[in-house]
């Protein structure tokens, strides 16, 4: 499998653009981490993995929507964008999570790739707006890999996107960056709708067939003003994908990306542990993309990044999301989210500021912790990897998860019951 990983990499990716990646994303992007990890040691956390809503439009309406994407037009722009990017390197980081809204919307974006040659980029991205100059473009650049999110068939990406004909557009921005030898990845926000055709060996090795070279299984949060909670996985289909994972990375030539595990197969969530927090289109500072609650922002030059993410508020968020659960605290705790928020008095980053009465709305769910059912790397390569450089990293050791978990509480049937659903809010376009 390593073998065959090897020579599709080689033999089918621009080698300008594989250096790119070796080294801003493979060498830098470690040597970020092990900063990370000295900092952790003396308190302190800047998460070298940040990820950035740099708009929050978008031409989709997808289910479960977290993002205000029909409200006015709000992008971060060119100088509040180097700005962070450049105190971010200060700290060490050359990784960067660009997300939406739509990314490709800003009107800036190849700008803001173009001006920072020495980090590397993904940008998450349903890749309508990847024509063919764009994808040349991508190439030239070769600091960035488009993820674009595929979500179904074509009559599952329509219902679950909210419009005609996605998925042939999806598909044809994939076939546009491939063409041009960007490398370049798929993803899935995987549902009760669409884990039956696309969590199966014929996609992945479809995926393959195309020259796809990572793809990345997330699994749906059902958030925002019309979370459709009828589409969120059982425990058993979440358990499912993660075997699939955990056998297909060991068998298949393409690389699966995951953020919910260690080597060891234990839960985890990124924003507990530190190595990733969130920036959205305001400029708010936000734990995690589905926790739309800030104190502070990045346009505030009166105080270092590193200030911020050690405020009180971030850091009783990961205290409290560590001592919870190991898995996602938004779908298994909201009630004490809504109280850490409220103790803050965090400002709602939303627009349609109905974030808390969503929250209180929301009924404790299962998320990716299931501590009987722990499933190990069987890769080598994935073990070390995680092991070094994506774990835990400490911050859940000597925690007892059995009392306040979600798991726990369902087993003890003593999950609180959730208030009266948010009023709808509409948004003026």
């Amino acid at each position: 499998m390593y073998l065959r990983l090897a020579k599709r990499v080689l033999l089918e990716t621009d080698k300008r653009l594989l250096w790119k990646l070796a080294w801003n994303m493979g060498f830098k992007g470690a040597r970020s981490v092990q900063k990370f990890k000295r900092r952790l040691k003396q308190g302190e956390v800047v998460p070298p993995f940040l990820y950035i809503s740099i708009i929050n439009s978008c031409n989709l309406r997808c289910q479960g929507c977290w993002v205000d994407v029909a409200a006015k037009q709000q992008v971060i722009d060119v100088p509040a964008m180097n700005r962070l990017i450049s105190e971010a390197k200060s700290y060490g980081n050359r990784f960067f999570g660009i997300v939406g809204g739509e990314p490709f919307m800003h009107p800036n974006l190849l700008e803001i790739l173009r001006q920072h040659p020495d980090c590397y980029f993904q940008v998450f991205t349903n890749g309508h707006f990847i024509t063919d100059e764009v994808a040349k473009e991508l190439r030239r650049l070769g600091n960035v890999t488009p993820l674009i999110s595929i979500e179904g068939t074509e009559i599952v990406s329509d219902e679950r996107r909210g419009r005609a004909g996605v998925y042939s557009k999806s598909m044809q921005g994939i076939h546009n960056c491939l063409n041009h030898k960007v490398f370049t990845g798929v993803c899935t926000s995987v549902c009760k709708t669409n884990i039956d055709d696309l969590v199966t060996e014929k996609w992945v090795d479809r995926l393959i067939e195309m020259g796809v070279f990572y793809t990345w299984f997330h699994v749906y949060r059902p958030m925002g003003p019309d979370s459709s909670p009828e589409l969120c996985l059982s425990p058993e289909e979440q358990l499912r994908i993660r075997k699939f994972v955990v056998e297909q990375r060991a068998a298949k030539p393409i690389i699966f990306i995951d953020a919910y595990y260690d080597h060891a197969g234990q839960a985890l969530c990124p924003a507990a542990t530190g190595i990733s927090h969130h920036i959205n289109p305001w400029g708010g500072i936000e734990p995690c993309p589905i926790v739309q609650f800030v104190k502070d922002d990045i346009h505030d030059e009166s105080k270092t990044l590193s200030e911020k993410f050690n405020a009180p508020y971030m850091q009783e968020f990961r205290e409290l999301a560590a001592e919870t659960t190991r898995g996602c605290i938004v779908l298994e705790r909201p009630d004490l989210l809504k109280e850490l928020v409220e103790k803050h008095a965090a400002d709602d980053g939303t627009v349609r500021k109905s974030a808390l009465a969503e929250l209180s709305a929301m009924q404790v769910r299962p998320s990716q912790y299931s501590p009987e059912t722990a499933i190990p790397e069987k890769s080598w390569a994935y073990r070390f990897a995680k092991k070094h450089f994506f774990n835990d990293f400490g911050a859940y050791r000597g925690r007892d998860h059995s009392r306040a978990s979600a798991p726990s509480l369902i087993a003890r049937g003593e999950a609180p019951t959730r208030d009266s659903e948010p009023d709808v809010v509409e948004l003026n376009v």
